[in-house]
């Protein structure tokens, strides 16, 4: 059974719908699945798992979530070989190029690990609606199908 862990950090509590619309997603594809607060976990925790997912909120100008840097900074000097990441984040466009611009950032970090991308990167405006659902769904899918080749 492929392990996963999903991390989110959240203001508006988008983000961790978001997480949770994953987690569902990869638990009905058959992963056991941790899910947990950013501040409340330590990156290498990542290297229990198969499937490592975050889900992170861009703050302000295109800041990263000030309780995540220590998880963000600490990601990088992972070796995470073997394993499949996915960066997956709710923002606001109202933002413009500073949008979701966390989601990118934890993609370049997690590039330096050592693990493979299973999936684009799915950047939300704001609130999931069905759109983003089906969005999530289908990176969640393709996490699975990577982690499995």
């Amino acid at each position: 059974m492929l392990r996963a862990h999903v991390v989110f950090a959240t203001i508006t509590g988008n983000n961790e719908d978001v997480a949770d619309i994953v987690t569902e997603k990869l638990e009905d594809l058959g992963c056991q699945v941790t899910e947990t607060e950013i501040s409340q976990t330590d990156a290498a925790a990542f290297q229990q798992a198969d499937i490592c997912v975050v889900c992170p909120y861009t703050y302000d100008e295109g800041s990263l979530p000030e309780e995540g840097l220590d998880f963000y900074e600490d990601l990088p000097g992972l070796d995470l070989s073997g394993k499949v990441f996915g960066v997956a984040g709710s923002g606001d466009t109202f933002y413009g190029e500073n949008y979701n611009t966390s989601v990118d950032k934890f993609a370049a970090a997690f590039a330096q690990t050592g693990a493979k991308a299973g999936a684009t990167n799915v950047k939300i405006n704001l609130e999931p609606d069905q759109d983003a659902i089906t969005q999530l769904d289908a990176f969640a899918t393709q996490l699975v199908q990577a982690a499995t080749r």
